[in-house]
């Protein structure tokens, strides 16, 4: 049964709709912490790997196609919604689904030669917990590498929504970034106690600086940030106008534009890059 009720809910329902109306444009804009993932997961010719949090599976594909048909890929989601979109749209022989809390899921002792994940790691209800169950079904030795947000304000995608909205709707309320969300993993010095915890080895956290590859314009990633992030939350939690809308996504558009490059838009991010072994 699963631990974590609320985020089965909230990535089963309109959030994960979302996410699957706009996984092209996810996909685009995440490529870059997806490679920095892969780079250094080194995965190998016939590796068996359990990709956590794997959304729509374009995470788990690429792993499948590291791993070679010697090796397996199986990606973990605990949104049905995004699950039903990675089974059907993205097949592969070997590939495997799991719908499951990786927190509380039994898994099979020693499976796995390794664990990735691009920003799912950051929402279980016991971190502590959720890695000591899923470290269990990695081979002695394995390794876990994921990528998390590091500071929310060295993230345009995030900051520049959030001022644009402040400004054109009101403030929202301060949420506590320690609890279950995107900045839960921010603070490496509050986490890695956490994973060592957990039982693993070596844990460490570098932090990267990379350019998040845009889909289209800035006017387009202002469009993407009115259907997924903080500036949607505004949108609904004020119940803005059509004319409030078009004028916080014409604001977000003004401050994207700063960072189109020659070859397209290119925005700042700070990404942690956690690694560690397993016992």
């Amino acid at each position: 049964m699963t631990e974590n009720f609320d985020q089965a809910d909230y990535w089963s329902s309109d959030a994960g709709q979302k996410w699957v109306a706009q996984q092209a444009a996810m996909d685009t804009l995440l490529g870059p912490v997806l490679d920095l993932v892969l780079r250094h997961a080194n995965l190998q010719t016939g590796n068996h790997v359990l990709d956590i949090g794997c959304g729509a599976g374009t995470s788990t594909l690429r792993a499948s196609e590291l791993v070679g048909d010697a090796g397996h890929a199986t990606g973990l989601d605990i949104s049905e919604t995004l699950l039903a979109q990675a089974a059907v749209a993205r097949d592969a022989p070997n590939v495997t689904w799991l719908l499951a809390d990786a927190q509380s899921h039994a898994f099979e002792t020693g499976k796995f030669d390794a664990v990735i994940s691009r920003f799912g790691v950051m929402f279980f209800a016991d971190t502590t917990a959720a890695f000591s169950n899923f470290a269990r079904a990695v081979k002695p030795g394995g390794t876990i590498t994921m990528a998390a947000w590091a500071s929310a304000a060295d993230n345009p995608w995030f900051m520049i929504p959030a001022a644009a909205s402040r400004e054109i709707l009101g403030p929202m309320a301060k949420t506590d970034r320690t609890l279950p969300g995107p900045f839960a993993f921010e603070d490496a010095d509050r986490i890695i106690p956490m994973l060592e915890a957990a039982g693993l080895q070596n844990v460490t956290c570098t932090t990267h600086q990379i350019a998040l590859t845009g889909h289209g314009s800035a006017h387009d990633a202002a469009e993407l940030c009115c259907i997924i992030g903080p500036a949607d939350n505004a949108l609904r939690h004020f119940e803005a106008s059509p004319d409030q809308k078009l004028a916080l996504r014409d604001d977000i558009a003004a401050r994207f534009a700063t960072h189109e490059m020659t070859r397209g838009l290119e925005i700042p991010a700070s990404i942690h890059l956690y690694q560690a072994h397993v016992k």
